[in-house]
């Protein structure tokens, strides 16, 4: 993998803005504004190294099902969501709920070392637009002769046709929270409502805080009465758990399809960092983690539980002792040993690998110039240093993916 630099599109703002992507540009809390969408280079890959990657991704989501199974037993306590959200979680992992998507965030230099795993974004994850949509996008504007690491879009819309075939529902809400301002989930929702209606659902847009509960039909309903039987939620379980009609949640049997389900609960929380090293102690692509303390790390990163976003995330290393801002930590820590980002000239790249259905289907990268990748972080397109498949490839590889079932 190596950085190169790239000229932007002269038109590049427009560009991202019409297919979705029009929460680019941040302001710091010292005014300072930052574009998030960056095209003044790209990361080229070699195609041996997005197979190796695909392969850690998906033995990754593997490893990670078996480590929700194990925090589901309670050994690791109630992960700061009480017993009751947790054997709910648990009842859905069961049952099989199946899920859309997810991503998994590593640590890679391209020199031959192991991707390490900071965490798995499996229950809210966002970053989508960029990586589906607007990278793909410049990629045909710039370099339409090369291939990108990016099946994101045509796998969404195949595991949507294999949900509706698996449960026989025909309708979908689609819901986030409306205070969150950037634009940012109103717009991923959007896209999910898009691949979904592409799939064949019919579907109805919902605010989170419109979701009702009628006591007549014992069962959520959207703003006009209606039953919701199927329903996309950006909005994470464990603030949903904490809501007035979290009660209702609790209750599998008058529950609607919720996706993601409730299971990803345990796939989104930090303590799952310290299950998989608990359960694959040395494994390659793993850091050493545990609650509660560092134990014996000399360096090391302290997350809170349900953070997001880089928020209170502390570092203790060599040369740097940091704090991030933000309202998480009460529910409890996860101590991860410290993994300096790579550097290419001073950006410091995170590799967003999504799965959707537990397969491998693409890469968003994110950069930073320091050592945590925040709010403020940059999103940087990619190319695969090989030609772009032909559309009878294309074809091919997409009647492969949906015969090949739910995974």
């Amino acid at each position: 993998m190596e950085r190169k630099p790239s000229t932007p599109r002269p038109d590049w703002r427009e560009k991202i803005e019409s297919v979705g992507l029009v929460f680019s540009t941040s302001t710091k809390p010292d005014g300072t504004q930052v574009e998030y969408w960056h095209e003044n280079a790209y990361y080229e890959f070699q195609m041996d190294e997005v197979e190796r990657l695909e392969l850690v991704a998906e033995e990754m989501h593997r490893m990670c099902l078996e480590a929700a199974r194990f925090l589901g037993t309670g050994a690791m306590g109630d992960l700061g969501i009480g017993p009751e959200a947790r054997e709910l979680a648990v009842a859905s992992l069961e049952a099989g709920d199946l899920d859309i998507y997810g991503r998994f965030d590593f640590a890679y230099d391209g020199k031959g070392g192991d991707a390490k795993l900071f965490e798995y974004n499996a229950d809210t994850p966002t970053g989508l637009i960029e990586a589906s949509l607007a990278q793909w996008y410049w990629l045909q504007d710039v370099m339409p002769e090369k291939d990108q690491w990016n099946g994101i879009h045509e796998a969404l819309i195949e595991q949507w046709r294999r949900y509706q075939a698996r449960t026989g529902m025909s309708r979908l809400h689609l819901a986030h929270a409306e205070e969150e301002d950037s634009g940012e989930d109103w717009m991923t929702t959007g896209y999910m409502r898009d691949v979904a209606e592409q799939a064949g659902w019919a579907t109805v847009g919902i605010n989170m805080s419109d979701i009702g509960w009628n006591h007549g039909y014992q069962r959520f309903v959207d703003m006009d009465d209606f039953p919701i039987s199927t329903i996309f939620k950006l909005y994470p379980w464990e603030l949903m758990a904490k809501e007035p009609f979290g009660q209702y949640l609790l209750r599998r049997e008058v529950n609607p399809q919720w996706v993601e389900p409730a299971w990803k609960m345990l796939l989104s929380n930090k303590a799952l960092l310290a299950a998989l090293w608990h359960l694959y102690p040395g494994h390659p692509n793993l850091l050493p983690a545990y609650l509660d303390s560092p134990r014996d790390l000399t360096a090391w990163v302290a997350k809170p539980l349900h953070g997001r976003e880089g928020d209170n995330i502390r570092i203790h290393a060599p040369g740097i002792d940091l704090e991030q801002p933000g309202d998480y930590g009460r529910e409890g820590w996860c101590y991860q040993q410290y993994q300096e980002l790579p550097d290419f000239d001073g950006s410091h790249p995170v590799l967003g690998l999504w799965v959707v259905g537990g397969e491998s289907v693409g890469c968003g990268i994110r950069e930073s110039d320091g050592p945590v990748t925040d709010f403020f972080c940059r999103f940087v397109p990619n190319i695969i240093d090989a030609p772009a498949p032909t559309a009878a490839e294309l074809e091919a590889e997409a009647a492969q993916a949906f015969t090949g079932g739910a995974a």
